[in-house]
């Protein structure tokens, strides 16, 4: 198991909101969706993202940009086009004034805009996230990223536009798998690019002494692991270990098994109904009181505060 796939693991899309969007030249959409999480691919035509705070990023056809926070963007032909229809949370499309009267058309389930020959093809999904493990991933990338087709080509992004229009059994459970298996591949090969300025835990898993200590953290978190038993279990002294773990990933190894730990009780508090004292066994502490003596350092909050502010209004 590698760091990557376990914090994917905690990131599925369950009930993702999906547009397909159609304009014609000067275009521009304004996405006010409010996810933590969005991915956008150009189906059709190349255009420039815009979001404040961060230099106009180009995208041609095939690109994926995925955008991380709840800040709204705009995808447009050119960056000073002014948006012409703006999305809202829960997919509602709203065209804004000046925009052609044809653009409050529906063309179809999950479609918008004026006609379905238009010049751009812009399809988004998004991602409503609570898991705590998501958000250490969603920490490692920048507001906004675009990866070129040629490095997410492939079966995954060129069934879109056929399953993000269909109304049949299931489709949302589609479309849902459709967004995490295009997120994986996108983000894979974002972190393999030269420059993208990758995390140190991902960069820290080609080390040989530090990216084993990590697996074996993430493997078994409830194991006792203390500095010396990691340093043994890879071939090297404590102070080495200390020595390479700590510039690469950003924190020393118990400061991140201490991380990962909390992270994982908070997503077993929010999902489960498990006692406190038995998910501070599941996750390396010798009972309740330990676990939440570390749960309030790292987050200021008990771990039964936690699972009570999780709850939904209703329960």
């Amino acid at each position: 198991m590698d760091v990557l796939d376990d914090l994917l693991a905690g990131t599925r899309a369950r009930g993702g909101v999906f547009n397909l969007t159609i304009m014609d030249t000067p275009w521009a959409l304004e996405i006010r969706e409010k996810a933590p999480l969005t991915l956008a691919t150009l189906v059709r035509g190349s255009a420039w993202v815009v979001r404040d705070g961060i230099a106009p990023a180009r995208m041609h056809e095939g690109d994926v940009a995925i955008f991380t926070g709840p800040a709204p963007y705009v995808v447009a032909d050119q960056p000073g086009t002014a948006p012409q229809l703006r999305i809202h949370p829960g997919g509602i499309c709203e065209p804004l004034p000046g925009a052609p009267t044809d653009y409050s058309t529906r063309l179809g389930v999950r479609t918008y805009g004026g006609h379905p020959d238009g010049e751009a093809m812009v399809v988004s999904g998004t991602y409503q996230l609570e898991s705590d493990v998501s958000r250490r991933l969603l920490a490692a990338l920048p507001s906004v990223l675009v990866v070129p087709a040629a490095e997410v080509a492939g079966h995954v992004m060129s069934m879109v536009r056929g399953e993000i229009q269909r109304d049949e059994p299931g489709q949302q459970s589609v479309l849902d798998r459709w967004l995490d298996l295009a997120l994986i591949t996108a983000i894979r090969a974002w972190f393999a690019r030269p420059g993208s300025h990758t995390p140190g835990w991902y960069r820290a898993q080609s080390d040989q002494v530090v990216g084993l200590a990590l697996r074996l953290m993430h493997e078994d978190p409830a194991y006792p692991w203390s500095i010396v038993e990691l340093a043994e279990r890879t071939g090297v002294s404590r102070a080495s270990l200390a020595r390479r773990f700590s510039p690469l990933v950003g924190e020393a190894p118990m400061a991140y098994l201490t991380g990962w730990r909390i992270a994982l009780a908070a997503d077993m508090l929010r999902e489960t109904t498990d006692t406190v004292e038995a998910i501070a066994r599941r996750v390396g502490y010798a009972n309740a009181f330990a676990l939440s003596v570390a749960f309030k350092r790292v987050r200021g909050t008990s771990p039964t505060a936690h699972r009570r502010g999780a709850l939904p209004a209703s329960a």
